[in-house]
C-alpha cells in the first residue's frame, strides 16, 4: 500500500478563481452523422497513413476521416469568398 502523502494545514497562498473554459460533455459528442463508403487508393498511401496512425495510436481510417473533413472544409470557406 503506498503511503499518503503528509497534508499540511498551512495555507496554499493566493488562490485565483478562473472562468469555467472547458466545453460540456454534450458539446464535446460528434453529432454530424456519418457515411460508410468504399475507397480505392494507392498502396503506398494507406501504409503512409497506417504508419503515422500507428505512432499516434490512433485508426488511421479516423486520420483519412479527419484529412476529408478538414479539406471540404477549407474549401467550403474559399468557395464563399
Amino acid at each position: 500500500m503506498k503511503k499518503q502523502p503528509k497534508r499540511s494545514r498551512d495555507p496554499i497562498g493566493k488562490i485565483k478563481i478562473i472562468k469555467d473554459f472547458l466545453p460540456s460533455p454534450e458539446n464535446l459528442v460528434l453529432k454530424e452523422k456519418s457515411v460508410k463508403i468504399s475507397l480505392s487508393l494507392p498502396e503506398s498511401s494507406v501504409e503512409y497513413f497506417k504508419r503515422k496512425a500507428r505512432k499516434l495510436r490512433v485508426p488511421y481510417e479516423l486520420m483519412l476521416s479527419k484529412l476529408l473533413q478538414k479539406y471540404a472544409k477549407q474549401e467550403l470557406s474559399l468557395s464563399r469568398i
